[in-house]
């Protein structure tokens, strides 16, 4: 009986990692589920219109983004880490979709949806793969201003794409804004009087739903539980606005305005993404940057807003929930799908307490697909165009920009990279470029670390680098502290550093490297500093080693280099080496510089 309480425990915290559905369910209160219904419900009437335009994006049919809509937000309930998070179709994902899918197939053919099938399959099985292995940490290695290079110059792509459906008229597909723009000034005769009136209001009615209309009925004292309703309906009231419109005086028959046409009613059947290795071959690379960039985007808003209720989200298990749902959705009919930023503000603010509210939602949309499709057969493209338009509108991210450009002009390069390399040369490339000069300007850095010659501050134990502070130095002493990991990158430059601080001070006899900001030494610059102790030796200068760290320490004595430092010795302090080392006061000079 005693062993098998132990396999048990075990057990069960296993389910408790993989399953957080298992801590909250059974915790559920009564209380709670007013704000998850209510929350649901508001997340319903903008994610309805939402999926639709976002599966025109992707270059899908209008159904598939409901469809997507459905399973994942249930798969995420019982697996995801957040309480709060909308997982679904985003604007960012299908433009990716459309992307990746439009280099192997035609818009509208059966192998460009089985092929959407595929790609959903293919990046929630990476996903999966990266959750069951702990890669979690791997979201660090796309910077913010990468993201955010990369997140503006998709919303003008997404942007610009939309413009064959705002205005009407035939617009050849482009990555490129400028041929895009091009295309429509030079055959603006062509659009279509109807559709662009249609797209004026749509666009002028769900801006002014948003901000205006809040602080309207704030003021005019409408209760705050129905404002975060009343304005996020505005999508759908446009969409109900636009099909009667369009029905009613029979534009599509004679004005020529696009509508959505027949949606099928009914459930999404079973689907079995198909599995040709041709196809997994070419549509691997845009199912990994779409996993990739799915994810920091989706983690990125789970930790924005549990740090606003003081809630934890775990990386690894977001992988898995997100990994999940993907292959959910390929399996009923769906595209990929993520945590989109601003259903998830919206169901946060709605009053969600527990993921229940995304599985209120996905039951809802299901409701919508068996019972309401034929509703929106009249459903001009521009309206869902413009929701497009509007929704995006927000991911044009100049104020991060300004901000990065002031503070560190290495990190405003990597936003601006991207930004251009993903308008000029596409998605994929757009992200691994900014990636790449995000790493290499970080390998840069590191391989030029700051180096601070310092003294004693006063009669204190402080020490601070000579060219900001009037401190006390020594002829015979060199106190150099190393503000960075040593590693193969950055040898040469701390060799030459140290040599060279030394061949400018005949009188040293004592070299003390303060190891502070040390984490990590690795076999190569442990190499270096051995060929230090042995150089500087023969000069007649002695290296001790001050604040080494316990993991740092640790391998050192797995080594043969404090052996081979001879007379030089390890101490606990700065103030203790020098203090040891010293012979007299030394003499105060002022700060050098800044």
């Amino acid at each position: 009986m005693t062993a098998r309480r132990p396999a048990a425990r075990d057990l069960a915290s296993f389910a408790r990692r993989y399953l957080p559905i298992i801590d909250w369910a059974p915790a559920y209160r009564r209380e709670d589920l007013t704000g998850d219904i209510i929350a649901g419900l508001i997340v319903t009437i903008m994610l309805v219109p939402q999926s639709m335009a976002y599966a025109m994006l992707a270059g899908l049919p209008p159904e598939v983004g409901l469809y997507a809509s459905i399973v994942p937000p249930i798969l995420y309930a019982i697996f995801g880490s957040s309480k709060v998070l909308a997982v679904g179709p985003t604007a960012v994902m299908s433009l990716m979709t459309a992307t990746t899918l439009g280099a192997i197939a035609e818009q509208g053919s059966e192998i460009y949806l089985a092929s959407a099938l595929t790609l959903a399959a293919m990046s929630g099985v990476i996903l999966l793969s990266m959750g069951l292995v702990r890669l979690g940490f791997l979201m660090n290695f796309l910077s913010h201003p990468v993201i955010s290079g990369f997140t503006s110059a998709a919303a003008l792509i997404i942007g610009f794409s939309q413009l064959k459906h705002l205005l009407g008229m035939d617009i050849p597909r482009s990555h490129l804004i400028n041929e895009t723009i091009g295309h429509a000034v030079e055959h603006a005769a062509d659009a279509n009087l109807p559709t662009v009136i249609i797209s004026v209001v749509a666009i002028g009615l769900l801006l002014l739903a948003r901000k205006p209309l809040s602080q309207l009925l704030t003021l005019v004292g409408t209760p705050a539980m129905l404002v975060t309703p009343l304005t996020k309906a505005g999508p759908l009231v446009i969409v109900v606005i636009g099909t009667l419109v369009v029905w009613r005086f029979n534009l599509n028959g004679s004005s020529g305005v696009q509508i959505v046409g027949a949606i099928p009613a009914g459930l999404p059947n079973l689907t079995l993404p198909p599995a040709e290795a041709e196809f997994l071959l070419d549509l691997l690379p845009g199912a990994f940057l779409i996993a990739i960039v799915g994810f920091i985007e989706s983690v990125s808003v789970a930790r924005a807003l549990a740090a606003k209720k003081r809630q934890k989200i775990d990386a690894n298990q977001e992988l898995t929930a997100l990994g999940l749902a993907n292959i959910g959705t390929a399996f009923t009919g769906g595209a990929p799908v993520t945590g989109g930023f601003a259903r998830s503000v919206v169901n946060s603010t709605g009053g969600a307490n527990t993921a229940l509210a995304g599985v209120i939602t996905a039951l809802l949309i299901a409701l919508t697909v068996a019972f309401f499709t034929p509703l929106f057969h009249y459903l001009p493209k521009a309206v869902l165009s413009s929701i497009i338009v509007v929704a995006i509108a927000s991911l044009v991210d100049i104020k991060t920009l300004s901000h990065v450009w002031r503070y560190n002009k290495a990190d405003a390069a990597s936003l601006i990279v991207t930004f251009f390399a993903v308008l000029t040369l596409g998605i994929e490339i757009g992200i691994i470029a900014g990636a790449g000069i995000a790493i290499a300007l970080y390998l840069w850095r590191t391989s030029h670390p700051h180096m601070a010659i310092v003294g004693r501050v006063g009669d204190t134990e402080h020490y601070r680098n000579i060219k900001r502070h009037a401190v006390r130095t020594w002829p015979s002493l060199l106190a150099i502290r190393v503000d960075e990991n040593l590693y193969f990158a950055n040898t040469n430059f701390l060799e030459e550093q140290i040599l060279g601080h030394v061949a400018d001070r005949e009188e040293v006899e004592h070299l003390v490297l303060i190891c502070s900001a040390v984490n990590f030494i690795d076999a190569s610059a442990l190499e270096t500093l051995e060929r230090l102790v042995e150089e500087l030796g023969e000069s007649g200068v002695t290296v001790h080693l001050a604040e080494v760290k316990g993991p740092v320490m640790d391998a050192l004595k797995k080594s043969h280099f404090l052996k081979q430092m001879g007379d030089g010795q390890v101490f606990f302090s700065t103030d203790n080496a020098i203090r040891v080392l010293t012979k007299g006061d030394g003499e105060v000079i002022g700060p050098l510089g800044v």
